[in-house]
């Protein structure tokens, strides 16, 4: 692995984003138009208050992973991955790249995001910002992590679009979200204890309910942010040059 490699390529695909507005729109201004979409459906500003940080939780971390697959697997089928590696480049250089500049890209959409909520919605958070910020941002880069991995065993972008019931749905149903986990039967919760989304919609919870979040909040900050680290490195174990 280089530093000045992994740089280069985020700087390569920073480049690539700023010429492609449609692909920017849908990365920082959907999250935001879907939050303003749901505070004039619900009209109700404690049901608002009560839905919109866990939004600001699943929203960025869709869009994200729907992004990072398709546009990594265009690279490999375009030929660019493969002429790349031809390179002095290391596969996880490729990768911690990728994530650097969608990152980059996801502070942009939850900082937009949380600022329309906090000003315009109004949304009122009883403790501090930070921790909704951290938990927002960590979500997105998780959605980034798992694209950069489903994209390998992707041939063609529907079949990475395809990745999207498949791996986002279950955590977003089996998060807690609708029913809380303890309430679910036992094979379920079993299951959603080992899912990363599970952890950052309970993360956002003490966000939001804790004027000064403990040691809970932080087991799943780490266990999100893990989840990420290890997305990114089974990503560069996996890639492949091309699609046959």
């Amino acid at each position: 692995m280089s530093v000045a490699i992994t740089l280069a390529t985020a700087r390569r695909i920073m480049t690539q984003l700023r010429h492609d507005r449609r692909t920017v729109a849908l990365m920082v201004l959907v999250p935001t138009l879907v939050m303003i979409l749901l505070y004039y459906v619900m009209d109700d500003e404690r049901s608002f208050g009560r839905w919109a940080p866990i939004l600001l939780c699943v929203f960025p971390f869709l869009v994200m992973f729907l992004i990072t697959s398709i546009a990594t697997l265009r690279e490999r089928t375009s030929g660019t991955l493969e002429r790349l590696m031809a390179m002095p480049l290391g596969r996880l250089d490729l990768l911690l790249g990728y994530g650097l500049a969608f990152g980059l890209a996801a502070c942009a959409q939850v900082a937009l995001a949380l600022a329309v909520s906090l000003t315009w919605l109004g949304l009122d958070l009883p403790g501090p910002l930070w921790p909704l910020v951290l938990v927002a941002l960590l979500n997105a880069l998780l959605g980034t992590a798992l694209g950069l991995l489903c994209s390998a065993f992707a041939r063609t972008e529907f079949q990475a679009v395809q990745f999207m019931p498949i791996v986002m749905i279950p955590q977003i149903l089996l998060g807690g979200i609708l029913v809380p986990r303890g309430q679910m039967a036992t094979v379920l919760e079993w299951i959603s204890d080992v899912l990363p989304m599970s952890y950052a919609i309970e993360a956002m919870a003490h966000a939001v309910a804790d004027a000064d979040p403990g040691g809970e909040f932080w087991r799943d900050v780490v266990v999100v942010a893990g989840s990420a680290v290890l997305a990114l490195l089974l990503g560069a174990a996996t890639l492949r040059r091309r699609t046959s």
